[in-house]
């Protein structure tokens, strides 16, 4: 345990600045033995990690703080705070509770030692100032505070507190009645005989208000001196009483505090975070009508379009409306803020998560489709009921006897380094440090070919690993379940699909959990409004013969019926999966925004030739896969990132789209936001 004092000098009220607390990584070389480091003082660090603690909570604060570095030295220090206001020169721990004293009693501190110096700001004057009755009033909140905290913690983990003798003797209306009739001439006129008070002191339905200011001046000198030490001495023997607790029960008051430190994210958070949820858009479902029937399917959604613009424009309006907002926006809360979240309000991205509720599976009878949306909503809350309870049973019975292996496969995009998606590994280690992690390397320097050669490669990476953590997992205890998880940045996940429609990948499909897509081409390049990236994508394929290139933008054959990407969207490549995120960005101008989010777009509803077509029966594919009913209730999320570029200012990497696509591996805010809204779905 570390602990310092910051002292509050003579004519200081209570705390009104915020503290900031500095933690640094530093290079420490090790001795010749070994066995110890060797401390440089003129070392700089390597990593800094600030956090700011507000006023409020210097009266009073027990909290989890999460030391993290950065991605190159990625370290993380389990700590927690704990603050006390607390009365200066007492130096011994109390042996009996503080008791109050009597109108003519001389006051000692708790150790049988006279205070002298902890009055010595109180007596400067002749009269009571308002510092000192504030400071006064600081003591007396910190102390119910910290009797609070100290009760909420001994019973969140089983190891009650018995303060009964000291509540018993915390009488707040004897303490006042005492001062007041001691001082009957000051307080004659604000005091009736029955002990409450007049004149505008009186508090809700007749109880006096101990900290009101009126109340406080109007006692004497001395009797404000009495009660600063008497409220003193009190908070010590409650934190010395805290500080004992602590020592004996230390990991699982931590264990404890994290988890309430989980929690409050979301809430805290939600300053940069929106959230939504929507149906599964019916008017994309065309497939298995006549050509009449998809041409008016078409002209709502042309009229659709009319009415909504553009919803890449209307996503990226609608975060900058959000971040304006932050910026005049006065954050000013009692917890610790996280200097890397809080250093810079304005600069954080904006993220709008939206939440897809699942539509039933299309069908070719209009009435077979309405009878299809009440049976698969009975059935899927059943399943669901029946499936928690089943699993609550079976961890019951199994937690002893078995463990469970999760696997995360990263994959990084084109011409990408495997080391790609770090940081995005680095925040799920932080949800589950027991995850097994693969960062793929088998396409590095070979993502210009074919996507198929690509995701065989992938496969047998995968199977590969799979089969040596099993094993290990075996040899160590019985397995008890697997999942298996993806995430992918850009073509990687086409990378990945390719993989999962291998034959070899077969037998693991029902191990899939959690699938993650950073900016994905799922639907490919078709109707990019980027003109410039277009161009560059053209001469891509006419200079270097960039095979993938041809298969995204579906170049690869005449018949588009018969290109790779269409042929891959048939594929059940979606279906396994319990959790669905696909993450996009309105200013990724690499990647179409709606072929990130698979959704249609203003084009291709406006587009009645067969290319059109094609699009849609791709569209659907995909979504029917999503709403494809599993064992479990599947979750599919869609989430708009929207970064603060200003710092990059105007270049071509920000005119062209790129600087947003690569902010995505560059950046851990978004994916620290999303995993802590929805940790269940990254364990």
């Amino acid at each position: 345990m570390v602990a310092f004092d910051l002292p509050i000098t003579e004519n200081e009220g209570p705390p009104s600045s915020a503290v900031i607390l500095k933690f640094e990584l530093l290079y420490a070389p090790l001795l010749v033995d070994g066995s110890e480091f060797q401390a440089s003082p003129d070392g700089c660090p390597a990593a800094i990690h600030e956090f700011r603690i507000p006023p409020k909570a210097l009266l009073g604060l027990h909290s989890y703080c999460p030391v993290y570095f950065d991605a190159f030295h990625s370290v993380l220090v389990d700590v927690s705070v704990h603050i006390s206001l607390l009365k200066a020169s007492s130096h011994k721990a109390p042996v009996k509770v503080p008791s109050i004293p009597s109108a003519t009693s001389t006051t000692d501190d708790v150790a049988g030692e006279r205070i002298d110096e902890s009055t010595q700001a109180l007596d400067q004057g002749v009269s009571t100032d308002l510092k000192q009755v504030m400071l006064v009033k600081a003591l007396l909140d910190a102390r119910d505070t910290l009797l609070v905290e100290l009760q909420n913690l001994g019973n969140a983990i089983n190891q009650p507190v018995d303060l009964t003798e000291f509540t018993s003797t915390m009488n707040d209306i004897k303490l006042f009645d005492s001062f007041l009739r001691a001082n009957q001439a000051a307080a004659d006129a604000e005091v009736s005989g029955q002990g409450k008070a007049q004149n505008g002191l009186e508090g809700v339905n007749g109880r006096l208000d101990y900290r009101s200011e009126s109340l406080l001046q109007n006692l004497s000198k001395d009797d404000v001196v009495k009660m600063f030490n008497l409220s003193g001495d009190q908070l010590l023997y409650l934190w010395n009483t805290f500080l004992n607790f602590h020592r004996d029960n230390r990991t699982q008051i931590l264990q404890f505090l994290c988890d309430a430190w989980a929690k409050d994210r979301k809430a805290e958070w939600s300053i940069w975070m929106v959230y939504s949820k929507v149906e599964m858009p019916h008017h994309y479902i065309n497939g298995g009508f006549d050509e009449s029937s998809h041409h008016i399917v078409h002209k709502r959604g042309s009229n659709l379009w009319k009415l909504t613009d553009d919803p890449a424009q209307i996503a990226a309006m609608r975060a900058e409306l959000h971040r304006r907002s932050i910026a005049q926006m006065r954050i000013n809360n009692g917890s610790i803020q996280d200097m890397q979240v809080f250093g810079d309000p304005s600069g954080i991205p904006i993220v709008i998560i939206e939440r897809v509720m699942n539509a039933p599976r299309r069908t070719f009878s209009d009435n077979s489709y309405l009878r299809n949306l009440d049976i698969m909503g009975s059935a899927t809350s059943h399943i669901d009921h029946s499936s928690e309870a089943g699993k609550k049973l079976s961890s019951t019975n199994v937690a002893q006897n078995g463990c469970d292996l999760k696997i995360v496969v990263f994959v990084h995009g084109f011409q990408g380094h495997h080391l790609d998606l770090r940081l995005v590994r680095n925040q799920w280690l932080l949800i589950d440090s027991k995850i097994e992690v693969l960062m793929s390397e088998v396409n590095e320097q070979k993502t210009s070919g074919d996507f198929r050669e690509m995701g065989l490669r992938l496969a047998h990476e995968v199977i590969s690993f799979v089969k040596r953590k099993m094993d290990k997992a075996s040899r160590s205890g019985r397995l008890r379940d697997i999942k298996l998880s993806f995430v992918g940045h850009s073509i990687g996940n086409i990378i990945i699909r390719t993989a999962l429609a291998e034959g070899v990948m077969e037998p693991y499909l029902r191990f899939l959990y959690t699938y993650v897509s950073l900016s994905g081409p799922h639907l490919g390049y078709l109707y990019s409004s980027n003109s410039l990236f277009n161009s560059g994508l053209w001469l891509l394929k006419k200079l270097k013969g960039t095979q993938c290139i041809h298969q995204l933008t579906f170049t690869d054959d005449p018949d588009i019926r018969n290109t790779f990407l269409y042929k891959l969207c048939k594929q059940k490549t979606l279906e396994n999966f319990k959790h669905i995120l696909l993450l996009s960005s309105p200013q990724d101008g690499y990647v179409p925004y709606h072929s990130a989010r698979i959704e249609s777009c203003r084009a291709a509803s406006m587009d009645f030739s067969k290319r059109g077509k094609a699009f849609m029966e791709m569209l659907n594919e995909c979504l029917d896969q999503i709403r494809a009913p599993t064992s479990e209730h599947r979750v599919f999320i869609r989430c708009d990132v929207n970064f603060d570029t200003s710092s990059h200012g105007k270049n071509l990497n920000t005119i062209i789209g790129r600087a947003a696509h690569i902010e995505f591996l560059e950046s851990d805010i978004f994916a620290r936001f999303i995993m802590r809204s929805c940790p269940d779905l990254f364990k």
